[in-house]
């Protein structure tokens, strides 16, 4: 019995890590924008955002686990060159590119607007201000590494999941309204628009970051058997899904009622904001904002570690500390485009970039079965990258007559999920190829 009790007290451990690392203020804000957007059709909605935002980061959790740990070497399956680029990319985008300036403006959103005097948001001082004074701590906390993220993060978790339980209660027992219309395309394919608008929480290409901090812990513990590790990270996976589940279920409960309370945001970040004044007052906002902050400050020094790292490791000459220098300037000027802004550019990135990471991560995970032949990987992916570029471009309102007459004949199209079928035909014509040439 003691060792059941202190098997599942170690597994649980990992999978509060895992949860921990997950949750981020990006996690925060979608979930409440969907379940305005959604309206009454916000249960095939959410069911559609948690596959792409709990279910497939539990796979690429797996896959990573499998893989030994490392992103390049799991992407070097397809060649190295690939490796490097696609590895950069996803890093990039988690990095300075798209997450870590969400943060900044994320903290602003939450954590400043809802205190400073009407009609001084509109103002581009109290952004710029903010995103200075942030990112300089950032960059302070991440050039000294210490326990104090680390502790912050421990003592943040219960705390954020805390806030958003009480919410959740209050919004349960006593709704702010009924929820509204459902807009866009959530009125006639609220599953599928579920699914792509999960991408934005870039769950999936931080669990292809994240599993080397998991298989790290692990061996921390004495734990070097590789399939004891994978078991152990499947635990750990689901504790974080479990927790993910609630998180973005509560938090589209809440936009979903909100709209005859505060009104329609294209803002998650404002949304939930209003919501929490709007159930408990000053106090709920106050409690948030600094929650929020916290949760911004602490990933924010997690991804710019992350990144200076590894492109320290790639291009050695240059040290960590210039790498954190640039990618902190970097993001502190990104910021200031505005919160609906990041996400409007990244949308396009991402519709590239997902459905490469997730046709490579499934791939990942039968590798065995095909022995890890080359052409697989290659055959399903170059399909995968030129309809998904396709989605990228349409979203961007760019539009090459010829190509796209070619992809809408696929299925899915309209839902930009048009990879689908070329990646699951290409793979099987590469399995048929490396099948005839070994023989």
């Amino acid at each position: 019995m003691k060792n059941i009790l202190l098997f599942i007290k170690e597994n649980l451990a990992v999978g509060l890590l895992l949860f921990a690392l997950f949750l981020g203020a990006g996690n925060i804000i979608f979930p409440p924008l969907l379940g305005q957007q959604a309206g009454e059709h916000i249960t095939s909605a959410m069911i559609g955002f948690l596959i792409t935002g709990v279910g497939l980061p539990l796979l690429a959790i797996v896959a990573i686990a499998k893989a030994g740990g490392d992103l390049q070497i799991l992407a070097n399956r397809v060649g190295a060159t690939f490796g490097i680029i696609f590895t950069s990319i996803v890093y990039l985008a988690i990095g300075p590119f798209f997450a870590v300036p969400r943060t900044g403006s994320v903290s602003y959103e939450i954590g400043i607007v809802p205190f400073l005097p009407e009609g001084a948001a509109d103002h581009w001082a109290p952004l710029l201000i903010t995103s200075v004074i942030f990112f300089a701590l950032i960059l302070v906390l991440a050039i000294n590494p210490s326990k104090l993220v680390d502790r912050v993060g421990k003592i943040l978790t219960p705390v954020l999941l805390g806030v958003i339980l009480l919410l959740a209660i209050k919004s349960f027992i006593s709704p702010m309204g009924e929820p509204g219309a459902a807009i866009g395309k959530y009125t006639s394919s609220p599953l599928t628009e579920g699914f792509v608008q999960g991408y934005l929480t870039m769950d999936v290409l931080s669990a292809l970051v994240f599993g080397i901090v998991i298989l790290q812990a692990l061996r921390d513990m004495g734990m070097s058997d590789t399939k004891k590790q994978v078991k152990t990270t499947i635990f750990a996976g689901i504790v974080a899904a479990i927790g993910l589940s609630f998180v973005y279920i509560a938090l589209g409960q809440i936009g979903n009622t909100s709209i005859n309370a505060i009104g329609t945001f294209d803002n998650g970040g404002t949304i939930i904001a209003k919501s929490a004044e709007a159930l408990f007052g000053t106090l709920g906002t106050i409690i948030l904002s600094a929650t929020i902050l916290l949760a911004c400050i602490s990933t924010a020094v997690g991804l710019l570690t992350a990144n200076a790292q590894f492109f320290n490791k790639l291009f050695p000459s240059v040290s960590y500390k210039t790498f954190l220098v640039i990618f902190t300037i970097f993001s502190a000027a990104i910021t200031n485009v505005g919160l609906e802004t990041i996400i409007s550019a990244s949308l396009p990135v991402l519709l590239i970039i997902y459905p490469l990471a997730m046709v490579l991560m499934v791939l990942s995970l039968f590798d065995n079965f095909f022995k890890g032949g080359k052409i697989v990987y290659i055959l399903a992916l170059i399909p995968t990258f030129f309809v998904s570029l396709n989605d990228g471009f349409k979203q961007m309102e760019i539009t090459i007559t010829p190509y796209v007459n070619i992809l809408k004949a696929l299925p899915l199209y309209e839902q930009s999920l048009a990879w689908l079928v070329p990646a699951i035909v290409g793979a099987l014509i590469g399995f048929v190829i490396h099948k005839l040439t070994k023989k």
